[in-house]
Parts: C-alpha cells; structure tokens; sequence
C-alpha cells in the first residue's frame, strides 16, 4: 500500500483544498473508505479463498463475464498502472537528486528489476518483499520524527476547517488522488491461494495493514503541513523532496529523494507480484487465455507476469502521470464498488455459506464505501470526462473479448455436435 501516492498527491490536492486541516479530513475519510473496504473483502476472502481478488469475486456472485470485465481491467490497467505510476515517481524523484540520470530510464529498470526477482521463486519473492517494505516503513516514521525533532515551530499555514469544498468536484478529484494512495489494501486477496491458513488469517492481513497505513498516512501529512509551506508545495510532485530540502537543507532533499526512488521498488514489486495471480486464474478458467496459466517449476505465473510488466513499460513510456492516475483510479473504483456490493448480494444468494469472518455493524461498512464511491465517480463524470472514457473503452472492450471467445466457443460445440449427429 505504501508508495506512490503518499508521496506525490499533495500538491494536486492543495490546488483545490486551501485548508490543511481539511487535507488531513481528506486523508482520513480515504483510510475509513480503505477500512470499509478491507473489512468486506475480508468476508468475502474468508468465504471464497482462492486467487483472483474481484475476478474471483465477481464471477462467483453475479456473473462469470462480470468477472472476466473485472480481470480484464486487472489485465489490461488495473495493476499495470499503478504499478507504472510507482515507477514514474521513483524515477522523478532519483532524477530530482542526480538530473544526469533519465527518469523514464530509472522506472523502466524498476518494472524489468522486479519482474526478475518475481520469476524466480515464491521463496525469494517474499523475503525481497519483506525486506524493502520493513525498510520503507522505517523510513517514514524516522522521517515524521525526525521533522518533529528539527521543526522548531509550525509554518504558518491555513488550519481552519473548510467545510464548503466537501460537496466539490474538486474535492472528489481530490478523493481519487487519496483513494489511489491507499491502493493495495485488497491486493492480498489476489494471492489468496497461496497464503497460509486463508480463512483465518486473510481478514487480519486486510485489516491490520489498513489501520496501520491510515496511521501511517495521517502522520507523514501532518509532518509535510507543519513543515513546508502549502504555496511550496501546490501542483508539485516530488512532495517528499520539496519537504525534505525544506526541512535538512538541499542536500538533505537529495539524499531523502535518492533513499525514496529506492524505497518505491518495494511498491513496484508488490503490484508485479500480486497482478499475476489474477491474470493466472483468467487462464485456468477461460480457454482462449489458458496461456495466462503457464507456470515455471517454482508455480510462478511467468506469462503473466512479462505480460503486466510489458504493459507496465508501455504506460511508462507513453502516458502523464496525471493522466494514467485518474484514469486507473476511476477503473479500479468501479471495481471495487461492484465487489463490496458483492458483499449484499451474496448473503442473500448463498446464506449458507460458510463466512469465517463477517463485517461488523455490516451493512454500515458496505453502505459507507458504496456512497463515497458513487459520489466521487458521479463529480468525476463531469471533472475528468475524458479519463472517464478511456475508462470505459477498457471495459467495453473486456466484454467484447468475453463475448467474442464465448461465442467461438459456442460454435465450436454446436459443429461437435453436428458431426456427432450425422455420425
């Protein structure tokens, strides 16, 4: 979850939100919605634990070919950009500290590092994983501390509470940006096969990582506004380098952002590991794709892997930053919404059903998630139109691929049977 977003989408939230303490709301309403979130795929993790995340999901609950939409984003944008946006960042940010070192060169090297280590085995992939999370998380509270410990007095900025840009399109636009920051609270569910003890253990990783993020989160933004004024840091990107040269100095601004480009490989690797498995599932279950399926001798999704990381570099070295963030984050919303409704719906189709664990105050979580996310897709219609189309090409285009080996294959039986008669 740690990565791109925290580090990056301040200074697009502060060309509409003058308010620092409006900010910091902002940024917890996006850990509440993550929190809701988690806590419904929690129970639908424990009920269905097999790899997948909303393809699963959504091929059980409503529809094999909502499903397949649903792992054609995953496919085609859904890790892929984030995935590109973590590497665009890092590259920014290293090229910020050392401007001899291309950006596009450093997140292309990102992408084919990770994708290097995530072919190899299980094993490796999960120590390397570790390791550069541990460091990352080190790294931010070390870096809230040490703020605190060298700001000797807040910088003036605007606290007082501004309510009036709640209802905005601004302020929705603002919400894609957090809600991008906090991506990856559901990727656990996509390696939900292979996580040990699933039914038991999925719902604390879901949950546990969230809470502790949104604490994360809440605190590194409250260090950037004490420290740095906003006008530094409007429409800005390389938020972390801005606070760090405003705080240690110019060299310490360097030294702060080579340490984050390095840092941000842990959220690049963690969507080359995750996405995989949920293109692996689309081959195990859909004959045209079965190619998506193949493993190596260690059960790594190696097909699928250089095919996310192919995409990946494609959107690298062809798209804005901005661009691919609105555009993913409006895609990966809708998918989500569809899968917490899910929630509802399979309560009422299955009641049997085993359920490990069950949401809380449910349907409270449900309903919390499904109204900010409508909401923030409605403002989005008429604030980023054209993101909303790209969007929805992406998914016309997964129903047509369905519809179209579907009917292949209908074919195909409907020629067996033939000759079977004639026979």
């Amino acid at each position: 979850m740690i990565g791109t977003g925290v580090f990056t989408s301040l200074g697009f939230q502060l060309l509409d939100i003058n308010s620092a303490s409006t900010v910091i709301l902002l940024w917890l309403l996006g850990g509440v919605l993550a929190l809701c979130g988690a806590l419904c795929y929690a129970e639908l993790g424990a009920a269905l634990p097999r790899s997948g995340g909303e393809y699963n999901y959504l091929s059980r609950i409503y529809h094999p070919g909502l499903g397949f939409v649903s792992g054609w984003v995953s496919m085609t944008i859904g890790f892929a950009a984030p995935t590109a946006l973590a590497a665009m960042t890092a590259g920014r940010y290293l090229a910020v500290a050392v401007p001899a070192v291309p950006s596009m060169l450093t997140a292309v090297a990102m992408v084919v590092l990770a994708t290097l280590f995530h072919t190899r085995s299980r094993r490796g992939s999960a120590y390397f994983q570790q390791i550069f999370t541990v460091l990352k998380v080190i790294l931010i509270v070390g870096f809230v501390v040490s703020i605190a410990w060298v700001v000797p007095e807040p910088v003036a900025n605007e606290w007082a509470m501004d309510l009036s840009v709640l209802g905005t399109g601004g302020f929705a636009v603002a919400m894609i940006f957090v809600n991008y920051a906090y991506t990856g609270w559901n990727a656990a569910t996509y390696i939900a096969g292979e996580v040990s003890e699933p039914k038991r253990t999925l719902p604390w990783i879901l949950l546990s990582g969230t809470v502790a993020v949104t604490m994360l989160y809440v605190l590194l933004h409250f260090a950037f506004l004490l420290s740095t004024p906003t006008e530094a840091m409007v429409g800005q990107l390389e938020i972390g380098y801005i606070v760090a040269g405003q705080v240690f100095g110019v060299e310490g601004g360097r030294i702060i952002s080579v340490v984050l480009a390095f840092l941000l490989l842990s959220t690049v690797s963690a969507m080359v590991l995750a996405g995989p498995r949920a293109l692996q599932m689309i081959g195990q279950d859909i004959a045209a794709l079965k190619f998506l399926a193949k493993e190596n001798a260690h059960g790594i999704p190696t097909v699928a892997v250089a095919i996310q990381s192919a995409l990946t570099i494609a959107l690298v070295m062809t798209a804005s930053f901005d661009t691919v963030l609105v555009f993913s984050g409006s895609v990966l919303a809708l998918n989500t919404l569809f899968a917490v409704v899910g929630v509802v719906v399979l309560r009422f189709k299955e009641p049997d059903l085993v359920r490990p664990f069950r949401v809380p105050v449910y349907p409270l979580p449900v309903l919390v998630f499904t109204s900010i996310t409508i909401w923030t897709l409605f403002y989005l219609v008429f604030e980023r139109p054209t993101e909303i189309v790209f969007a929805l090409v992406v998914i016309a285009s997964g129903w047509l691929f369905y519809w179209l080996s579907h009917a292949r294959v209908r074919v195909q039986n409907s020629d067996q049977n033939e000759d079977q008669h004639g026979t």
